[in-house]
């Protein structure tokens, strides 16, 4: 079997499968392959579920209608139930348990076919902007093995970077698809806020959203049609597209006015001028391609966003080590977790329902200004992060001064929290390269519930810039 078979686009991988060229056991077959020979180095996996993968791929025939027939999926080892397979968030608190059934998202991508591989790695509770768990280890990025590729989603990142799997889920509490795509030279699309249903056993989060990374714009659009809609249950959801997502994908955006700005969100930090640039020569592409583009200056910037955003992430992570004791039968302690994880759901149990309300109240107030500003304007360029893919070991979640080490995860990703807070779509597209050789993305978000007017843009800077078939060296070894 090739071993660049898994570097294509996921939609061809089922077309070969439809057509019986290919089988989908030879499909899954060359994903376990690549896993079981890359994994060890990369880390990118945390549980492989051969037996039942083959199995499922066994199912699927020539002529299956589906629209990912027999593609090799990995999902993230966080907040998505897999009936029968070890959900952990990255935890020791949590064991080697498992849901008993199966998460909406995880059904819908069993009904459009995708064969569900193993779990991918993530920082504990997601919290981090890289992947080293103290449970797992680190997760390495297949383009420098010394560096981080990203998080929370690094495993599913480093997955489909280094070709073990086409396409993977992945989620956004802070930036967590985009971060992790920039790092690994991957598109990752931050859907809307309510797209994609979080049940039937999660609750909706203020914050994080689910996802996929994959190599192409049309992968993407094409499976956000699969995991998104309407769930029985749901309080709240986006409204449905004018169009499927795979179509906004194949048209043309029109002219379009751009906004774009490096200033930082979270709190102030040095921009890497590789990062800066990479903004300039976006916009100058952008301008190539006959759009309006206008450097602005945003309302935000104010440093006090990072508490507020810490006041509502500490509020989700606590929520989670108190599942995680529920799960454990008893009350948390702290060697339960790592001391990041500890110091915010310490800081969560110090935090009043009142506090907490008027903390959502003030985050809701400001995103109606920063949506109000977003809205003059088609879409915002910015960079993701705020530096190159940083060396494995510069963010320690078991650090002596937690505190500082969640700045560190600001002071690299200032950019991307913004658009959880205010529910907007935002992408990574994987424009460039840098001189260092590491990927080099951008950031564009859209406006609330626009995700096809950032497929059919970023359609077309695929189009204009190509980047699908830049691969690390191990990925075709």
């Amino acid at each position: 079997m090739d071993d660049s078979l898994l570097l294509r686009p996921a939609a061809e991988l089922a077309g070969l499968v439809r057509s019986g060229e290919v089988s989908a056991r030879e499909l899954v077959e060359a994903s376990l392959e690549r896993i079981e020979a890359l994994n060890p180095d990369l880390n990118a996996f945390t549980l492989v579920d051969d037996e039942r993968a083959l199995a499922a791929a066994d199912a699927i025939a020539a002529g299956d209608e589906r629209p990912f027939c027999g593609v090799p999926v990995a999902i993230k080892d966080l907040a998505v139930a897999v009936e029968g397979m070890r959900m952990t968030n990255g935890s020791d608190l949590f064991g080697e348990f498992a849901g008993s059934g199966d998460s909406f998202l995880t059904r819908r991508l069993r009904e459009a076919g995708c064969v569900l591989v193993g779990r991918t790695n993530t920082p504990e509770f997601g919290i981090t902007p890289v992947t080293e768990p103290r449970r797992f280890g680190p997760t390495r990025n297949p383009w420098d093995r010394d560096r981080t590729p990203g998080g929370s989603s690094g495993g599913s990142a480093a997955a489909v970077a280094s070709g073990m799997v086409p396409v993977a889920n992945a989620s956004d509490g802070g930036g967590s698809i985009r971060i992790p795509a920039a790092c690994c030279g991957l598109f990752g699309l931050k859907p809307a806020r309510n797209r994609i249903s979080p049940g039937p056993t999660m609750g909706e989060s203020l914050l994080s959203t689910q996802g996929i990374l994959t190599r192409t714009v049309a992968d993407s659009a094409a499976l956000l049609d699969v995991m998104a809609g309407y769930e029985p249950g749901d309080a709240n959801w986006a409204p449905p597209p004018a169009e499927p997502f795979a179509a906004a994908a194949t048209r043309e955006p029109g002219k379009l006015r751009i906004a774009v700005t490096t200033k930082p969100a979270l709190l102030e930090a040095d921009l890497d001028p590789v990062c800066a640039g990479a903004v300039r020569d976006a916009a100058e592409l952008l301008a190539g391609l006959g759009h309006e583009v206008e450097e602005v200056e945003p309302p935000w910037g104010d440093a006090d966003l990072l508490e507020l955003f810490t006041d509502v992430w500490a509020a989700v992570t606590g929520i989670g080590v108190a599942f995680g004791g529920i799960i454990a039968g008893r009350d948390p302690v702290p060697d339960d977790v790592e001391p990041l994880s500890w110091w915010l759901y310490e800081r969560a149990r110090a935090m009043d329902s009142l506090r907490f309300g008027l903390e959502v109240g003030a985050g809701q107030g400001l995103s109606r200004v920063i949506v109000g500003f977003c809205l003059g304007y088609d879409a915002i360029l910015t960079p993701v992060v705020s530096q190159r893919p940083l060396p494995i070991g510069s963010i320690d979640p078991c650090g002596s001064d937690p505190a500082a080490e969640f700045r560190k995860s600001a002071d690299f990703a200032p950019f991307t929290a913004l658009f959880n807070l205010t529910g907007q779509p935002a992408m990574s597209v994987p424009l460039f390269q840098g001189d260092d050789g590491l990927p080099l993305a951008v950031q564009i978000a859209g406006p609330p519930a626009g995700e096809g007017l950032l497929l059919s843009l970023a359609a077309q800077l695929e189009a204009a810039h190509p980047w699908a078939e830049r691969v690390p060296a191990l990925a075709t070894a």
